[in-house]
């Protein structure tokens, strides 16, 4: 009911919110809404899957920095939209201090990652895979260490809830580290990872089962496929609109491999590839550390150079805005006088070596 001294704007306001977040029955329904962060190798193919999962027919461009789109979608029909928010961090590796933009005390309880990893590079595919996920792990951490300050009931849900990725009775619970928010890995550019020998597919798709059952995520290869778009498709859609979660799996290094959270094991995966003797005379602390060696003894890693190849975003004509433009030339412009006199005053400067 409208109420007294309600203006026209506040009545009609109200009115939409009510039809929104109500269900046919005219009840109030609560609306999801979820955050995902995509990061990953640099032109690993992130933007091209977030455009798919959202239906969008647009030409990718490359990330420079830090993105933001959202899609909106009702579970039925006339229901409420629900809302996910698609954070994206371009730079491959150079951009690690941009995690803690999007992940905040806020929106921590309904956060995800997804971590695209391009195949056809397997000399860079540790690095990129252990740097971001170590920076991501250690900001998570420190915001689940405010929030129990603030609400350790909601930090201990959150923590509970990871666990519960795999079952108390599965013969790997108390081996395995599971990542403080939801995971899905993505295997990009099967095209070209198919088309490796046998052997070198067989050790990539082992060690991403490895590392991926290890965390609790899930995992999935794909490429410009109709058919494996939609299976990533499928795991995204789940940690972003809730959707129901596959229970197929594919763990065929021949075949694109697809593996939902928890449903695989170390039994399965067996052990890295290599000789029992070179296990046996290798200083590892934990199976992460042990895989890791095995892994980087076959693909050797090689610096990528995020930082020397990353564009500067304020070259991009993309980004162009004449009046900052104009503003940032003259500043630059400074800044080369200041260094130039300063340079001078230094050298013209007697120092007592007393």
């Amino acid at each position: 009911m409208p109420k007294a001294g309600d203006t026209l704007w506040d009545i009609a306001r109200d009115e939409v919110e009510k039809r929104e977040n109500s269900g046919d029955d005219g009840k109030r329904v609560e609306v999801w809404e979820k955050s995902v962060l995509f990061m990953g190798s640099k032109n690993g193919g992130k933007t091209t899957i977030i455009l798919r999962c959202l239906e969008r027919e647009e030409i990718p461009k490359p990330t420079l920095v830090l993105e933001y789109t959202f899609g909106r979608r009702a579970r039925r029909h006339n229901a409420p939209k629900d809302v996910a928010h698609f954070w994206e961090i371009g730079g491959g590796t150079s951009l690690l201090e941009l995690i803690r933009i999007p992940i905040t005390v806020n929106n921590i309880r309904s956060f995800a990652v997804v971590l695209v990893l391009d195949l056809s590079k397997p000399n860079e595919l540790w690095m990129t895979m252990e740097n971001l996920l170590q920076a991501t792990r250690n900001h998570v951490n420190k915001v689940l260490a405010k929030l129990e300050k603030t609400d350790p009931e909601v930090a201990a849900e959150i923590k509970q809830k990871m666990q519960n990725n795999l079952q108390r009775d599965h013969p790997d619970y108390e081996l395995v580290d599971p990542f403080p928010i939801p995971l899905v890995i993505i295997g990009s550019k099967y095209d070209i990872f198919h088309e490796f020998d046998s052997e070198m597919r067989k050790i990539i798709s082992r060690t991403l089962r490895f590392v991926s059952h290890y965390y609790g995520a899930s995992l999935v290869f794909t490429s410009k496929s109709e058919a494996l778009l939609l299976k990533a498709r499928a795991l995204i859609n789940h940690l972003a609109f809730g959707y129901d979660r596959s229970k197929s799996v594919s763990v065929d290094h021949n075949k694109p491999l697809f593996i939902p959270a928890g449903l695989d094991s170390l039994s399965q995966i067996g052990p890295p590839p290599t000789s029992d003797s070179n296990i046996g005379r290798m200083r590892v602390n934990t199976p992460l550390e042990l895989w890791k060696k095995v892994f980087e003894k076959t693909f050797p890693p090689k610096g990528f150079g995020d930082l020397q190849d990353r564009k500067d975003p304020a070259q991009d004509s993309q980004y162009a805005e004449y009046e900052v433009d104009v503003m940032r030339t003259q500043k630059n412009q400074e800044l080369e006088q200041y260094k130039r006199n300063a340079s001078k005053s230094w050298k013209e400067m007697d120092f007592d070596p007393d």
